[in-house]
């Protein structure tokens, strides 16, 4: 008798928990989708679309729809979770009663829990104790393309090597293709700071100063990833990978970001509180920022873009007035002799 698919839940059914979910069902698992709107999610149910964020996408027929969180993960083989990072421990803790024993826990969520600056890793392993295996689902991945099929690789990182090859197995398929790892520090700076460096290229796109800033902008921006990463124990190779390349020039160069399109339109002159309310959704660097450069400054680290984006996104600063404080610093060598 063939073993039956494997019962994925995604939890949350914002426009990533919704591709992922749809991967998930191309893939040939049993896949239910879980959102906190029961209106949201009866109407993805009839119309087997997100009308809110990926309205013109059409969802796979074999995925299943519910806003009782409990019916979502009770008979789970596997859950993901799906939400931004300011709702990912109260979502985790909720999670943690309702979920068989045994049952692995993934997160495609990128950032830090806000407050703490703790990397989701530790929230989990707080909450979910040291019998539950753990994994990280990032890399460069827009969730509209991975709605659609379109190609894409990621990346499954975990302490427990075969827990990562478990989420990796589970979700790669013709068109997605997930690789492995077991840096799970790495693996979640790169998807969390990416987001606070794409606000920068943004504003200098933004104020049309040109390919080169932006490419400047984006490999010193690598280089304050890898001197964080370094102080924090995270592998270089790992931020050189999807994780942390691949998801920085993705986030700085497409459109389709919502970090890179809040420094556009800081660029453009308009406040963070309009920006914010034209792209409609969570953004998650202007919580991120302060995260990153509380982790800088308790390792003593001088991260001058970051902390710009972060002197921008509080008002202290324009954006001009920050990047006219760059090109200012001191010349330097480009790497410590």
């Amino acid at each position: 008798m063939p073993a039956r698919p494997l019962r994925l839940a995604v939890l949350g059914a914002g426009s990533w928990g919704t591709a992922l979910a749809a991967q998930g069902a191309r893939s040939g698992l049993e896949t239910t989708l879980w959102g906190r709107d029961p209106e949201a999610i009866a109407t993805m149910a009839s119309t087997g679309r997100n009308v809110r964020y990926l309205a013109d996408v059409p969802l796979p027929p074999a995925l299943h729809y519910t806003a009782d969180l409990a019916h979502a993960v009770r008979e789970a083989d596997l859950v993901l979770i799906v939400v931004p990072s300011h709702a990912f421990t109260r979502t985790a803790r909720d999670v943690a009663p309702l979920k068989r024993a045994g049952v692995g826990v993934a997160w495609a969520t990128k950032g830090f829990e806000p407050g703490s600056g703790r990397f989701l890793h530790e929230v989990a392993q707080e909450v979910f104790g040291p019998e539950t295996p753990l994994c990280v689902l990032t890399g460069p991945s827009f969730a509209r393309e991975v709605a659609q099929g379109l190609p894409t690789a990621v990346t499954a990182h975990a302490f427990d090597p075969q827990f990562a090859q478990i989420v990796a197995r589970a979700l790669h398929g013709p068109t997605f293709r997930v690789y492995t790892g077991t840096d799970m520090i790495g693996a979640e700076l790169g998807g969390a700071m990416k987001n606070v460096l794409a606000v920068a290229t943004g504003v200098a796109d933004g104020m049309q100063l040109g390919l080169n800033a932006r490419s400047g902008l984006i490999t010193r921006g690598l280089n304050e990833m890898l001197r964080l990463g370094e102080a924090l124990g995270a592998r270089a190779e790992t931020l050189m990978g999807l994780s942390g390349l691949g998801d920085l020039v993705l986030t700085c160069t497409g459109d389709l970001s919502r970090n890179r399109r809040l420094g556009l339109a800081l660029g453009q002159g308009k406040t963070v509180a309009e920006a914010v309310r034209e792209i409609g959704q969570v953004v998650e660097s202007v919580q991120t920022v302060d995260e990153v450069m509380r982790l800088a400054n308790r390792h003593g680290l001088d991260l001058p873009i970051s902390a710009q984006v972060q002197r921008v996104l509080h008002g202290e600063i324009t954006p001009g007035e920050g990047l006219a404080w760059l090109m200012a610093r001191e010349q330097k060598p480009e790497y410590p002799v």
